[in-house]
């Protein structure tokens, strides 16, 4: 199927083949008849995408300072990478689309039923069930289209409270503007237009605006006054765009004693105090299309908010703008100005340059039994090879990880990268062409019945983990599988079988790579002439992450003592030499600002020589100090990995500071060992038995600390 994406590093615009996503059982798979480009988001994306560097980093300084942190910790060239691997990474446009449901699942909705929601330009989108709406009968494909831009119109109609007889202002009559004018007009109200375009202007004129042409050199606030008899306008709603602050300054002075200002569109925010102080004025920002907006328990688990105290979330406010344009109350037909084929998008995005552009559509006319068959797409003109021996991969998840460091290693180790699978198919597209996949795919099934394929490497969201290794061990394939390996004893106990009904023929390896770094293998070395118990503090500076992240919820990330500091542990236990014979491990207590705790923690663990250590996993520090250090001490000497770049021993004989170039965490390394056992055909880098081990030891610490 054909979708548009951008390119964020050179703001270029691209329709590309993609295989279809595949359906999810609170999701709606849903065939596109029409979508709208959106005039303000899309065109300030594809700005954006097509400014410099500079000017990048000017518009978000949050995320410089994020940059030039990450710069002291893993050093210039691994930040640089980064950078550049975001950049380069394409983004999907649009979030107007009306279409035809084709797979339902356990939405509610039916298959066949007319929706409009919040996918992109692309021929088959998948959605989940309460950014959708149904459409009703008498209003056509092109009017719905415009359903969620009018949504947000309506939710900043919503927060100003305007009520009938009121006198509001819209400030900037893009297409948000002008469908505000008509819902305000809808609602009983009095209102006044302002934008530069004499053409837009007219339209807010034709749908009962009075108005305020800024090409002629009209003063707003006079017209204002005299729109409101004197006494200042009730709100103003402010939708244009601009860097520029003074649309809100001019909003406060229309204002009467106590008036509202809410803003949806985006505008430069230095405001003066003194134009709110004197009258009491109230200032809004509105979110999006309302209530629910970013918030995962509503929009990615189909949670609801109870109509009796959110009485207009995202969708009944979808549900809203339809039943308006079923009844002839708002009428988007005025605010097309072009329409083109899903196959000339490119060309449609060219007329967002023209002044007077406002509603710009795509249409498709694809057989959408076609599209959903195609779940495996070729993007290489080369063949599998099919040599003995030779290590094809499949690779499962194409994350932020994945895509910048785990796909390199195995392209480094010069195995077959054959199959790319991810759950909506862009990201398989992109890293596949990228690093030179023979093919893209949606479907997982079509790796684990490949005779191409013979080693599954898995990187998706941690509680797949588990199915995904059983089902690929019981297809007979070799397993690389990032960290955990599971998040309960039960799939331990699953893939422990599906192990061993193969014989151990297929070999399965976790992504434990600190141990395969050089400065760990250094360390190693050294320990190796050590007689006797030694002593160990593992110092994990993780920094924050928000507290509803996936990886926080149990369920999905297991948390982050399971999902991160399950690496310390296996590198404690490698740098040991011995089992794991007891643990202690203890957290922060609760408060009401500390919305979780389990990330930070002291566990100690007791190997069976005697040995100790303790590892300090901790996300509350500053990000200025060092992220990752490793101490050992043992017969009056100390070793130190710091950040896993410099190597330090303190009254250690023979060794010297050792400082790498750049950052080296042994990934490279744990790949490469891997690929080469399943060549020779020799044992597994890590032990099975160990593996089990530090991954049933990592979900009993992890349950103690909850």
């Amino acid at each position: 199927m054909r979708q548009v994406l951008q390119n964020i590093s050179n703001g270029e615009t691209q329709l590309v083949d993609i295989p279809c996503p595949q359906p999810v059982d609170n999701q709606l798979l849903i065939a596109t008849c029409k979508t709208l480009i959106s005039l303000g988001t899309e065109k300030m994306l594809i700005d954006f995408g097509k400014s410099g560097l500079i000017a990048k980093a000017r518009s978000q300084p949050d995320k410089v300072k994020m940059v030039l942190d990450k710069v002291k910790t893993d050093g210039v060239l691994t930040t640089l990478e980064t950078v550049k691997s975001k950049l380069n990474q394409p983004l999907p446009l649009g979030y107007c689309n009306v279409g035809i449901v084709q797979h339902a699942g356990n939405t509610g909705f039916q298959v066949g039923d007319r929706v409009v929601s919040n996918g992109g330009h692309a021929e088959i989108v998948r959605v989940s069930k309460n950014l959708c709406a149904k459409v009703p009968d008498n209003v056509d494909n092109k009017s719905a289209a415009f359903t969620v831009l009018a949504a947000i119109a309506m939710q900043g109609v919503r927060i100003s409270k305007a009520e009938i007889g009121e006198v509001v202002v819209v400030t900037g009559l893009g297409l948000i503007g002008l469908i505000t004018v008509q819902l305000l007009r809808a609602s009983g109200c009095r209102v006044l237009g302002i934008d530069f375009d004499s053409n837009r202007c007219a339209l807010a004129k034709s749908f009962g605006a009075e108005v305020v042409d800024l090409s002629i050199a009209e003063t707003p606030v006079d017209i204002a006054s005299d729109f409101s008899r004197g006494r200042g306008v009730d709100a103003v709603i402010i939708t244009a765009s601009t860097s520029s602050s003074e649309p809100v300054s001019q909003a406060a002075n229309m204002c009467r004693k106590r008036g509202r200002v809410v803003l949806v569109g985006v505008v430069g925010l230095e405001l003066s105090r003194a134009d709110f102080y004197e009258k009491e004025i109230t200032f809004q920002v509105s979110c999006s299309y309302g209530p629910g907006r970013y918030d995962k328990e509503y929009e990615e688990s189909g949670i609801d908010y109870p109509v009796g105290f959110v009485r207009w979330t995202e969708q009944r406010n979808f549900e809203s703008v339809l039943d308006l344009m079923s009844a002839g109350a708002i009428n988007m037909e005025p605010l097309m100005s072009f329409e083109f084929d899903i196959g000339d998008a490119v060309e449609a995005y060219s007329k967002l340059e023209e002044t007077h552009t406002l509603g710009v559509l795509l249409d498709y006319k694809s057989d959408p039994i076609e599209l959903i068959a195609v779940k495996s797409i070729s993007i290489s003109s080369s063949l599998a090879s099919g040599t003995e021996n030779e290590v094809s991969c499949g690779f499962v998840g194409a994350g932020n990880y994945a895509s910048r460091v785990l796909i390199p290693a195995f392209r480094g180790a010069d195995v077959e990268l054959n199959t790319l699978l991810t759950s909506g198919g862009v990201s398989a597209v992109h890293h596949g062409k990228k690093n030179g996949f023979l093919q893209a795919s949606t479907e997982y099934s079509s790796i684990l019945e490949s005779d191409d394929i013979n080693t599954v490497v898995i990187a998706t969201q941690h509680h797949l983990h588990s199915e995904q290794v059983v089902q690929a061990l019981d297809a007979g394939k070799h397993v690389f599988v990032e960290k955990p390996l599971a998040l309960t004893q039960e799939g331990l106990d699953e893939i422990e079988k599906a192990y061993f009904r193969q014989g151990e023929r297929c070999k399965l390896m976790v992504g434990y790579n600190r141990r395969f770094a050089p400065h760990t293998l250094a360390v190693k070395e050294r320990l190796s002439f050590v007689k006797g118990a030694k002593t160990f503090i593992f110092t994990m500076n993780a920094g924050d992450i928000p507290f509803d992240h996936w990886v926080h919820d149990p369920s999905v990330g297991g948390g982050r003592i399971l999902g991160e500091a399950c690496h310390y542990i296996d590198l404690m236990r490698f740098l040991a030499g011995c089992e794991i014979e007891s643990f202690f491990a203890a957290s922060m207590g609760k408060s009401p600002s500390m919305k979780i705790t389990e990330d930070k923690s002291c566990i100690t663990l007791q190997f069976s020589d005697g040995s100790v250590g303790v590892i300090n996993y901790f996300a509350n520090g500053g990000k200025s100090f060092p992220k990752e250090r490793v101490e050992v001490f043992a017969n009056g000497g100390v070793l130190q990995i710091d950040n896993f770049r410099r190597l330090v021993g303190f009254d250690w004989p023979g060794i010297k500071k050792s400082k790498l170039v750049r950052q080296d965490k042994g990934q490279n390394y744990c790949v490469r060992s891997f690929v080469e056992s399943i060549r020779a055909g020799t044992g597994t880098p890590i032990s099975f038995s160990e593996i089990m081990e530090v991954s049933r030891l990592s979900i009993d610490i992890a349950s103690s600390l909850r």
